[in-house]
C-alpha cells in the first residue's frame, strides 16, 4: 500500500512540475484583466501546488524514508533518537 501512494506522490509530483511552464500559452498574446494570460495560468497553478503540497505534507509526509527491519525509523544501536549534530566518532576538529 504505501509502495503505491509513494508512485502516486511521484507522479502527481511529476504531473505538477511538469505543467507549471504553461509550454502550452507560449506564443499568445491574450490578455485578461491587464496580464497576459499565461501569467493568470502561473499564478492560478501555484496555487494549485500550494493546496496540493499541503495535501502531502498532512498525508504522506515521510513516505519513501528508510526504515528498518520492523518498519520502525532508524534511531541509534542503544534505541535512543540520534542528537542533531553529533557524529559517533565524537566531535570535530
Amino acid at each position: 500500500m504505501r509502495r503505491n501512494e509513494l508512485g502516486l506522490w511521484a507522479a502527481v509530483g511529476v504531473v505538477l512540475a511538469g505543467l507549471a511552464i504553461p509550454w502550452f500559452l507560449w506564443g499568445s498574446a491574450t490578455v485578461v484583466a491587464g496580464l497576459p494570460v499565461w501569467l493568470w495560468w502561473h499564478i492560478g497553478w501555484m496555487g494549485i501546488v500550494s493546496v496540493v503540497f499541503w495535501v502531502f505534507t498532512q498525508r504522506a509526509w515521510g513516505i519513501g524514508i528508510e526504515r528498518d527491519g520492523n518498519g520502525d525509523a532508524s534511531s541509534s544501536p542503544d534505541g535512543a533518537e540520534p542528537t542533531r549534530g553529533t557524529r559517533p566518532e565524537g566531535d570535530s576538529p
